[in-house]
């Protein structure tokens, strides 16, 4: 599975990961996500790979979307994830 991350960095903006690579930088959180999440559905219809969006949450990582081979969509509401 691929995984797509985002990073805070120390000035507060946001990172778009894949493989520990920065792909785009500088971002607020909500254009990061919407970015994240169009480049791992894009590969995921391209390539046919699963593809996972994720970023760092108080405990373990927060999954934001997730692309599997049997054509299922999942995505994860950042609102309700933002006010628990």
């Amino acid at each position: 599975m691929v995984t797509i991350s985002l990073k805070q960095s120390a000035a507060g903006g946001w990172r778009v990961c894949r493989c520990r690579i920065t792909l785009f930088s500088d971002l607020q959180l909500g254009a990061a996500i919407k970015l994240a999440r169009e480049m791992a559905r894009d590969e995921h219809q391209r390539l046919g790979r699963r593809v996972c969006v994720e970023m760092p949450g108080p405990i373990s990582a927060i999954v934001l979307a997730r692309y599997a081979n049997d054509g299922t969509e999942s995505k994860g509401n950042i609102h309700d994830m933002l006010a628990a």
